[in-house]
């Protein structure tokens, strides 16, 4: 906002940057309960992928801010949800998820995630396999021979699943090609972190030992690919929708206030969203505010971007600048 103010000002156009503030919120407040019910579909999802990122927000006294965090949630039809909180506490995931979700949850290794999937019957954990490979890479510069005898036990398992996207085989099909080609993978390479653990020169302080030890612990929720061909290896789709917020973090760096946080991922839930399913960002919003005054409440689901580019993308509505602009050029 600060960069738009300076634009504004040097196009001529004088406007307090108070009021820019005010009509930005304004306009992310009508935004809202589409948020909200984006959620509410994100949360009918058999799999649903959940991480935390850092942002500070808020003053925390002077010169100082407050840190505070990010929870995106993905699921089945390709929706992000950019929730806030101002802790990292696992109080978060369950006021999130509630009692609504039932299904897999597939995060990092996080313990509030699987603490919370153990207090839940109807939840089961799965984990990333990329965070795993992140382990034994910090441990290549002391152990390069045994890192990449694991590194290449998890590339196995990621050769295969490409092998499964190129033949386009079913749910089912899925399912037995994993059995047959990625769980021997998957068996070979607890064997060998068992060798591993076993050796008498390895100390608890070698960076090997902790790797080891992180997919040891989490060897049940690793597995869960196996018996469900829903679940992916990985939380990368995830991580790529969440890329604004680091990018965010270099750019504009900080909110000002945690309200203007919590703004931050209302407008980026639903830009995100609009990228994941080939939507104009620009289009989409201004068509939607444009209509938003007029829209059944009770129907708000199709303001969101998946239901929106059915219903409405074909002829979307226009702001009178948009027709001005294109009749000067003609």
């Amino acid at each position: 906002m600060y960069r738009q103010h300076q634009r504004i000002t040097q196009a001529g156009i004088t406007l307090s940057r108070a009021t820019l503030t005010n009509l930005v919120k304004r306009a992310i407040d009508l935004l809202r309960p589409i948020v909200g019910a984006q959620l509410a579909n994100i949360l009918l999802s058999r799999v649903l992928a959940m991480d935390e990122t850092p942002i500070k927000a808020g003053k925390a006294g002077k010169g100082k801010l407050k840190q505070a965090w990010f929870w995106p949630v993905y699921g089945d039809g390709d929706e992000v949800v950019f929730t806030y909180s101002a802790s990292r506490s696992r109080q978060h995931i369950e006021d999130t998820l509630k009692k609504d979700f039932s299904g897999t949850l597939i995060s990092d290794g996080y313990s509030a995630y699987a603490s919370y999937a153990q207090q839940n019957a109807e939840v089961t954990h799965a984990q990333c396999w990329v965070h795993s490979r992140r382990t034994f890479i910090e441990a290549e510069s002391q152990e390069p021979g045994a890192v990449r005898e694991a590194l290449d036990y998890i590339a196995a398992l990621y050769r295969i699943e490409e092998q499964i996207r190129d033949q386009s085989l079913s749910a089912d099909q899925k399912h037995l090609h994993r059995l047959e080609h990625s769980k021997p993978m998957v068996d070979s390479f607890y064997e060998w972190c068992d060798r591993q653990i076993r050796r008498g020169d390895l100390t608890p302080s070698n960076p090997l030992s902790k790797a080891l030890g992180y997919v040891m612990k989490r060897e049940t929720a690793l597995r869960v690919f196996l018996e469900d061909p829903d679940v992916p290896l990985d939380t990368n789709h995830l991580e790529r929708a969440l890329r604004p917020i680091p990018m965010g973090r270099k750019n504009w760096l900080f909110c000002w206030t945690e309200l203007g946080a919590e703004h931050v991922g209302i407008i980026q839930s639903l830009i995100s969203t609009c990228k994941l399913h080939d939507v104009n960002p620009y289009t989409y919003l201004t068509d939607v505010l444009l209509r938003i005054s007029e829209h059944p409440a009770s129907r708000v689901e199709e303001l969101t971007p998946r239901v929106w580019k059915e219903k409405f993308a074909d002829q979307p509505l226009r702001s009178d600048l948009y027709r001005d602009i294109n009749h000067a050029s003609e």
